[in-house]
């Protein structure tokens, strides 16, 4: 049985999941142990000024250091350390990362949005697939919108896009990204593909829990757009009261909801699953087959 740790520097929030992976009847385990998501807001400075400031670098060592002594106190074997669209996109980057390892010890990788898509591809659940129908992967996150597809069993191609609830609330964006998004999905598939929507990420989650969908089941177009159109009724405090949302999701839940519902309407779509994962997930099936092949090689 071991423990393996997988951190993601995102635009909206760092988050850490820790991990036991055993097997069982010849079945592989990967069981959630610890959790934790510290909503920094890396891409409130990165998408606006073009660069990380002071503070938050400060602010991102501190939760590291904290992430540390938290794996210490695991026994964590193994850890990866993802840095997504914020610090991709910062002029600053070499000097974030430079210091943030230098105070804490710990090792970041860059990583490109097409590995990210990939690797949140990796963390979808394995399902039964059927040959005449064609997976789609979206996860929407703080500064970029990751997708992947999966038809008639053909290896998953994935893009990302420039588009994130937090880069939506500062406005940072291209509008024609939305075409973008239409036109890389269409090249890709055919118009009478059968397709199956899979949605990942924290604000469709909550989207999920919010619209009373059961556990498990699909959530409807319709239960997206109601809760869209009750949410935008009320202000950002209003939120935060009504819904009893946090603060650090009570603004973003809105460009999530929008994402998905232009999603949904580009596909024809009436429902789409929602596995609740995402790119740490993903990075923790990473962490462990590629230390397996590692031993295997060596």
């Amino acid at each position: 049985m071991k423990k393996i740790a997988a951190i993601d520097i995102g635009s909206n929030a760092v988050r850490m999941l820790i991990c036991y992976v055993f097997s069982s009847k010849n079945k592989l385990i990967f069981q959630k142990n610890s959790y934790l998501r510290l909503p920094l807001r890396l891409g409130e400075d990165s998408f606006k000024t073009g660069v990380i400031s002071d503070t938050k670098i400060q602010i991102l060592s501190d939760a590291l250091n904290s992430f540390k002594y938290i794996m210490k106190v695991h026994n964590v074997k193994q850890y990866q350390i993802y840095a997504t669209s914020a610090l991709r996109e910062s002029k600053n980057a070499k000097k974030v990362i430079s210091e943030v390892q230098n105070s804490s010890g710990l090792i970041i990788s860059l990583i490109s949005g097409l590995d990210e898509a990939k690797i949140i591809a990796k963390g979808n659940p394995q399902e039964i697939l059927e040959f005449n129908k064609t997976y789609i992967y979206v996860d929407v996150g703080g500064g970029s919108t990751e997708y992947s597809i999966l038809r008639r069993g053909q290896e998953k191609i994935s893009k990302s896009f420039k588009i994130g609830t937090v880069r939506f609330l500062n406005n940072s964006f291209d509008k024609n990204v939305f075409n973008e998004v239409s036109k890389w999905l269409y090249s890709n598939i055919d118009i009478d593909d059968k397709i199956k929507l899979f949605s990942t990420g924290g604000n469709i989650n909550k989207i999920h829990s919010m619209s009373g969908s059961k556990p498990g089941k699909p959530i409807s177009y319709l239960s997206i757009k109601n809760l869209y159109n009750n949410l935008i009724k009320y202000n950002y405090k209003e939120r935060i009261i009504k819904f009893d949302l946090s603060p650090d999701r009570a603004d973003v839940i809105i460009p999530g909801l929008k994402i998905f519902i232009f999603t949904l309407d580009i596909l024809n779509l009436n429902k789409m699953f929602v596995p609740k994962v995402g790119l740490v997930d993903g990075m923790i099936k990473q962490i462990y087959y590629e230390n397996i092949s590692k031993k295997l090689d060596s």
